[in-house]
């Protein structure tokens, strides 16, 4: 009988293993977090696009003229999408336009910043610690060149379109227009 015990025990012990491993998750990155992170702006953006009536894509929160539009915004996002993730990524950027100055219609704004973010998910959905951690040259606008990590692109990129977001808040709120990150968000499941 302790023979038939072991001996199902130990048949046993490779599932018991991998059941026991299945509950646990990976330690957390630092690309991990950039990368959900990410995520989480672009989603609000790309949203914040959609709700945007396009009647308002012309709209500014001050009289100033230097200040964008929330159209001009979202071009803006997308000219720094393709920028900085073609350096994070190696290549030759793909968008000659400056699209800030180009793009007039909600339709045109929406199709370049989807674009420019389906441009961006490779680099951002590659990324690891060591990948982060190798360095890039890459020629500024000015054109210096300069030396960065790649996690530091990204992390760039990914800064400067929280900021971006928080111009386009900004908007929605004048129209009475609730922005992604402050909708309600649904209830959890219950346990």
């Amino acid at each position: 009988m302790k023979k038939l015990f072991v001996g199902a025990l130990l048949a046993a012990w490779p599932a018991m293993l991998a059941a026991a491993q299945q509950g646990q998750q990976p330690p957390p990155t630092v690309a991990a977090y950039v990368r959900n992170a990410y995520t989480g702006n672009k989603n609000n953006i790309v949203r914040s696009a959609e709700k945007m009536p396009e009647e308002f894509y012309g709209l500014r929160p001050g009289p100033q003229e230097e200040v964008r539009t929330f159209g001009q915004h979202l071009a803006h996002v997308a000219n720094f999408n393709f920028l900085w993730c073609s350096q994070a990524k190696g290549e030759k950027n793909p968008n000659a336009a400056n699209l800030e100055k180009t793009l007039k219609t909600k339709a045109e704004i929406s199709k370049a910043l989807a674009d420019s973010f389906a441009y961006c998910d490779p680099a951002y959905a590659a990324l690891t610690d060591a990948s982060g951690a190798e360095v890039v040259e890459i020629t500024q606008e000015s054109g210096r060149q300069v030396r960065q990590p790649r996690l530091a692109l990204l992390i760039m990129n990914l800064a400067h379109n929280n900021e971006l977001y928080g111009n386009l808040v900004t908007t929605m709120r004048i129209k009475s227009i609730v922005p992604p990150s402050s909708e309600p968000r649904p209830a959890a499941p219950a346990r």
